[in-house]
């Protein structure tokens, strides 16, 4: 996966010395820090485009995020599509989870899911939850899970 910063800087280290290169200077600033992880796709004619996104939230204090786009060109159910975007979203938390632990920053996993049985991405509600909760991580859902339906959103 290639990552970037928001303005579009381009991060040339692997995540995972990115993001502890950003615990320490944060750290270093004084600033506690929670880590929220989130992937949201769109579906633009045979393309579906995924974003996956990594949030730092300091304490009190706004934050700033890491962001990967990829594209898909097979066919999906909704069903299929929701549990990718969990699934990218995991694979990335599992990467840095250990990290995340030595330096004592919490981790959530987000879900661009509807928790209301009225809106379709709800089909994949029990099947992301167990997904994220049976690999030992915090899930979000909406409206709770900013980082995958608000800032994955904007940037897919």
């Amino acid at each position: 996966m290639k990552w970037r910063r928001l303005n579009g800087q381009a991060i040339e280290a692997p995540v995972k010395e990115a993001v502890k290169a950003a615990i320490l200077r944060e750290r270093a600033a004084g600033y506690k820090l929670k880590v929220c992880i989130g992937s949201d796709s769109q579906v633009r004619g045979k393309v579906i485009e995924f974003a996956t996104v990594i949030v730092f939230l300091r304490e009190k204090k706004g934050g700033f995020m890491f962001i990967s786009n990829d594209k898909s060109y097979s066919k999906m159910s909704l069903r299929e599509r929701m549990i990718s975007e969990v699934a990218r979203s995991v694979e990335v938390a599992y990467s840095l989870c250990d990290l995340l632990d030595e330096y004592d920053v919490a981790l959530e996993v987000h879900a661009d899911i509807n928790t209301d049985p009225h809106f379709q991405s709800n089909l994949a509600l029990k099947e992301a939850m167990g997904y994220i909760l049976g690999m030992g991580f915090v899930f979000k859902a909406k409206p709770d899970a900013f980082a995958s339906s608000s800032c994955a959103d904007k940037v897919v």
